[in-house]
């Protein structure tokens, strides 16, 4: 029996545009489209007192959350954690991220998002395999003792890998990674990342032609734009091949250039907003050991003891806040950077970050003051504020 139900009494945005005393009709699980709220119809009514119903928040960098870090606890149930944290941010898609370890760990991390995949557990869509191979000059807080080149083992492990996962996402260095293993992960179907990486924007727009299609957490752990060489950040801006992530918690990039950012980039490639989420997200826990290093938090931010900054203490809804409210984006801009945006940097913008017709139904109801209210995932309510 068709479970068929439609979501009233709230602004619908569907990606795009902004429908008013609308309905959004859902059908197994895939949005049907929208009717007007008074329309007869056989759909169940389900009504939201107001708000907004936008499209689910799509999140590439997640380390961890709800006390999981997927290094320390590179499993399944892991991983189940982790996912089922961020639901109340709005968090209806998210990449574990796995940061630099042994070959053993990553092992484990492929192991457990493959069982992930399997058990089809809610959010989950595929891996993020951040290092190891890295430029150390840039290792931000990646243990430098884990940073190694990539052998012909590690390009067969990601290549197979890929071929056993919904999704994977690498961030490599393409000074230490050469041109024909970057064609070799793309050729695979993997998204190969430019991140801590120094190299020069001639050698990350190599990496592009090769294949990268993204930037890891724009301006962190990477190259600047400088007067006579661009680097990595003048590689992200001015490639429209490339997506861009960005940590917008305040903290990571300053404002101002978050902005220039955003008024440079040359698309059809666009910024998108990541957390960089670490296992206190959604937890009471001050601090957790990463690679046998203790980081702290404080004032919002995560760093080891040398005052590195560690991942980010920060979530969706609060990233989408920073950038209509600090910012001054258009609030449907800041949604897209979250939702539809990723999507499309992932190549999955046909079923997911919009809420249009035979988009899966993952979703979120937030109020006006920018608080989740609810999450649906596929049409499933999986987080209600009390």
């Amino acid at each position: 029996m068709t479970d068929r139900y439609a979501l009233t009494g709230a602004r619908i945005f569907d990606g795009e545009q902004w429908h008013e005393r609308t309905a959004l009709v859902v059908a197994d699980g895939i949005v049907e489209g929208t009717m007007a709220a008074d329309s007869p119809s056989d759909a169940r009514r389900v009504p939201l007192d107001g708000g907004m119903l936008v499209p689910g928040f799509i999140d590439l960098q997640v380390n961890g959350g709800g006390g999981v870090l997927l290094n320390e606890q590179p499993t399944a149930e892991g991983i189940r954690t982790i996912c089922e944290t961020f639901y109340q941010f709005g968090t209806t898609a998210l990449l574990p991220t796995l940061i630099s370890d042994t070959p053993e760990v990553t092992g484990s991390a492929i192991q457990a998002g493959i069982e992930t995949a399997q058990r089809g557990v809610p959010g989950f869509l595929g891996l993020h395999l951040e290092g190891p191979h890295l430029c150390l000059a840039r290792k931000g807080a990646h243990d430098p003792r884990l940073i190694r080149p990539m052998q012909e083992a590690d390009l067969r492990r990601l290549i197979d890998a890929r071929a056993k996962l919904p999704n994977l996402l690498t961030t490599v260095a393409p000074e230490t990674v050469t041109p024909q293993q970057i064609a070799a992960l793309a050729e695979a179907g993997i998204v190969v990342s430019i991140g801590h990486s120094d190299a020069s924007y001639t050698i990350a727009s190599a990496a592009a032609a090769a294949g990268a299609s993204m930037v890891t957490h724009l301006f962190n752990a990477q190259s600047q734009l400088g007067n006579r060489e661009p680097g990595v950040v003048g590689a992200a801006l001015d490639s429209g091949t490339l997506w861009a992530g960005l940590i917008a918690d305040g903290i990571h990039v300053h404002d101002v250039a978050i902005g220039i950012a955003l008024r440079a980039k040359r698309g059809p490639g666009r910024i998108f907003l990541v957390t960089d989420a670490m296992s206190l997200t959604g937890s009471p826990q001050q601090s957790f050991t990463l690679n046998g290093r203790l980081i702290h938090r404080a004032d919002g931010a995560l760093r080891l003891a040398d005052g590195t900054l560690a991942g980010a203490d920060l979530t969706m809804i609060d990233a989408v806040a920073h950038m209509h409210r600090a910012i001054g984006l258009p609030l449907e801009e800041a949604l897209r950077m979250a939702a539809l945006y990723p999507a499309q940097a992932m190549g999955i913008a046909g079923r997911q970050g919009h809420l249009r017709r035979g988009a899966l139904a993952s979703m979120v109801h937030i109020s006006d003051d920018l608080r989740v209210r609810a999450t649906w995932i596929a049409g499933r309510e999986v987080f209600h504020a009390q």
